[in-house]
């Protein structure tokens, strides 16, 4: 916990990584396209009028939009073709408009792990009080792999030996799942109605098969299929089936340190939950297993069951373990240039 409280968010920001902005006034398309063409998952929102970042556009968003507007492959989504961004957030939030999420790279990673759990989000942009600027967005997946590469010659606590079922870590009631034969639009609505991000594709014999996630959404933008939404989960899965290496799963009497460690490497956002017979039980997230190490253990209770994006890619950046010294250096430099910043307009 002191080294939760003594690190900054500074530490954990890669020394090389890529930061794609999203001017509002970008067309909706041209951004979800750009999400792709730079993979990315997420890009902070710049209003022009105001000066300064208002929101972030992710993946959540195109689902929304398809789920909103998809009437049938013979028609045309205007919206998602012709509208821009600020008229999407117009349209979409009306008057539930909410300051965004942010944290300042001073901050501690306490306070991060606390304010992404606290607030639901998957992604916190780390900004620059002084500058305004942009210098990463921080993500439960990096702090847990921060936290494992770091904490690993410290003495691990007990609960670490403790298993998911003696902790009550994961979610075991009420599971989103979806079937092989679900119709796309039928599972991108669950998306939406039971806010989570991924949906174990289950057998009707109850077995897990596969997983459908949000990040797996974004390849509608990369191959332009989003205008037939009623192919099934399993046709529209096809595309990865070269690198897919399979539905990472845990039971629950595994240990929480087995647990970390499997999904560490795997490089994946959760775990299915299964029975002996590979039948689903219930899914620990990247959210569970922070708020069992960090926030638990600290006597604070903030606990959701939101599930996270999975991830696609399998770059891993070096952490920062420059002095302090250092580090107010290199800020000074980073607050007149930012790095590699791509601003689309």
């Amino acid at each position: 916990m002191r080294f939760m409280k003594s690190h900054k968010c500074y530490d954990i920001i890669p020394t090389s990584s890529k930061l794609v902005v999203f001017d509002t006034t970008l067309q909706v398309k041209k951004a979800f396209f750009a999400l792709v063409a730079n993979g990315v998952r997420a890009a902070p929102l710049w209003e022009s009028k105001k000066q300064s970042f208002v929101g972030m556009l992710t993946i959540t968003d195109f689902i929304n939009i398809l789920t909103r507007y998809y009437k049938s492959p013979m028609v045309q989504i205007y919206e998602l073709e012709e509208h821009k961004i600020e008229t999407w957030r117009e349209l979409y939030l009306q008057e539930t408009f909410k300051p965004l999420v942010h944290i300042s790279p001073d901050a501690s990673i306490f306070e991060a792990v606390y304010s992404l759990i606290k607030n639901k989000i998957h992604r916190l942009p780390v900004i620059d009080p002084v500058s305004g600027n942009a210098l990463y967005i921080l993500t439960h997946k990096r702090i847990l792999k921060f936290l494992q590469l770091f904490v690993c010659e410290m003495p691990k606590p007990a609960f670490m030996k403790q298993t998911l079922e003696e902790l009550g870590v994961g979610t075991y009631s009420s599971i989103a799942y979806i079937h092989p034969d679900t119709p796309l639009i039928t599972a991108l609505s669950v998306f939406t109605h039971r806010r989570v991000s991924a949906l174990p594709v289950v057998h009707h014999n109850g077995k897990v098969v596969d997983i459908y996630s949000k990040f797996d959404v974004i390849n509608l933008a990369a191959e332009k299929t989003y205008n037939n939404l009623d192919v099934t989960v399993t046709q529209a899965l096809r595309h990865r089936s070269q690198y897919f290496e399979g539905v990472m799963k845990c039971n629950k009497l595994e240990t929480l340190e087995t647990i970390v460690d499997r999904i560490v490497k795997a490089e994946v956002h959760r775990l299915v939950v299964v029975d002996e017979e590979s039948r689903i039980v219930g899914i620990v997230s990247l959210s569970d297993i922070l708020q069992a190490l960090v926030l638990t253990p600290a006597g604070t209770h903030t606990h959701t069951h939101t599930h996270m994006h999975v991830s696609g890619g399998r770059t891993v950046f070096p952490f920062r373990t420059q002095s302090l010294g250092e580090r107010q250096t290199e800020r000074q430099a980073e607050r007149q240039a930012v790095g590699p910043t791509a601003w689309l307009v």
